[in-house]
């Protein structure tokens, strides 16, 4: 997710309230998390990040369609890993075809198998700390840090003792998911400005 979680100035802290009062509370609009009862409300993000986010979820959702993998969503849709932990609205999120009966109407009740966070300076120690351990304890099977300033991208897989491993790429600077079955990403095309055309990416994965 974006920046820094701020409170709305417009509404006010809104009162404390359980995971399905929020649900019932926020509109399709709404860019906030429910952490420990609280409504965390998000700050807009950049731009940088908002063109990567459109891009990722550009090439991604036609190999996920064509393939018949799954589901990708994009932030805000709703997720909530575990009971006891905090309801997330990640950047992106897959969720395999075998595990699709975690959808609900408003949120993903369960782990995404993938689920992708793009760093921004404000969101640092949420994203490598707070949802990384949250992510890892929910059983999220896949998570992507992408960090547009620094020019870096961490992958990472849960291993069998349940906690995540890093993921490496080639020599070539390519990453191949473990997750979504087929698909590989060169690591330059992430920095790349402006970034590649779409086309170009769903020609060289064979899609069009």
């Amino acid at each position: 997710m974006g920046q820094e979680a701020v409170t709305d100035p417009t509404i006010g802290s809104p009162p404390r309230m359980t995971y399905e009062e929020f649900l019932n509370w926020a509109d399709e609009d709404t860019c906030a998390e429910w952490v420990n009862g609280e409504v965390i409300f998000m700050s807009p993000v950049t731009d940088e990040h908002a063109d990567l986010a459109g891009w990722l979820l550009a090439i991604l959702r036609p190999f996920v369609e064509v393939h018949q993998l799954g589901i990708i969503r994009a932030e805000p849709v709703q997720m909530k890993t575990s009971p006891d932990l905090p309801g997330r609205s990640p950047d992106l999120l897959f969720v395999a075809r075998e595990n699709l009966s975690r959808r609900r109407k408003t949120h993903i009740s369960g782990p995404a198998d993938l689920v992708v966070e793009i760093i921004s300076p404000d969101s640092v120690e949420r994203d490598r700390r707070t949802k990384y351990a949250e992510y890892e304890r929910g059983g999220v099977r896949e998570y992507w840090l992408i960090d547009p300033l620094l020019k870096r991208a961490e992958f990472y897989q849960l291993g069998e003792d349940r906690s995540y491993q890093a993921m490496p790429t080639d020599s070539s600077g390519v990453f191949r998911s473990a997750v979504v079955k087929g698909l590989w990403l060169k690591l330059d095309w992430l920095w790349e400005e402006p970034l590649p055309p779409v086309l170009t990416v769903l020609k060289e994965w064979g899609l069009i």
